[in-house]
């Protein structure tokens, strides 16, 4: 598809959200499994809730925007989800990898974010204001979850790491 119009723009950008989150349905439960703190794990367990939501809600988007969600391979999330498997399997102390597994889910928030912040963005100048608050409810999820990430960092995760 050639990108010749804001419309075009916001129809790729949401083909790269959809296919960052159904990358992630694999990538979290790993995550989950190699996490060694059961509330950093049952942290896991609830953002791989909250994506499959996510990714019934662009599933309604594209619907409404009368195109298929496929045919797109977000390759930053490939990335990310590859830096986050190294950590899963480096040769760590359990308390270090958990600080180390927070550190990458975060770099996945922080895009997650950037990508629904711009299709808002986008979505608003188009004046899809359906879109507009279908999206927003998912970016206010992952920031949600960045937030709960740090906390559990701070108050709990980084100072087991410190003494491992």
């Amino acid at each position: 598809m050639k990108l010749d119009n804001l419309h075009k723009l916001l129809i790729h950008e949401l083909k790269d959200i959809y296919s960052a989150e159904t990358q992630l349905l694999k990538a979290i439960p790993v995550m989950a499994d190699a996490a060694n703190d059961p509330d950093l794990e049952k942290a896991f367990r609830k953002h791989l809730e909250e994506t499959e939501g996510q990714v019934k809600r662009l599933e309604t988007v594209f619907e409404s925007l009368d195109f298929q969600p496929g045919g797109h391979r977000c390759e930053a999330m490939a990335g990310l989800i590859k830096e986050g498997e190294e950590m899963v399997k480096a040769d760590a102390e359990p308390e270090v990898r958990d600080a180390g597994l927070i550190a990458a889910a975060q770099r996945v928030e922080h895009y997650e974010m950037a990508a629904y912040g711009t299709a808002v963005a986008l979505a608003e100048k188009l004046s899809k204001h359906d879109i507009v608050e279908t999206l927003r409810k998912s970016l206010e999820e992952e920031g949600k979850t960045d937030r709960d990430l740090t906390a559990l960092a701070e108050r709990v995760i980084n100072f087991k790491a410190m003494v491992a």
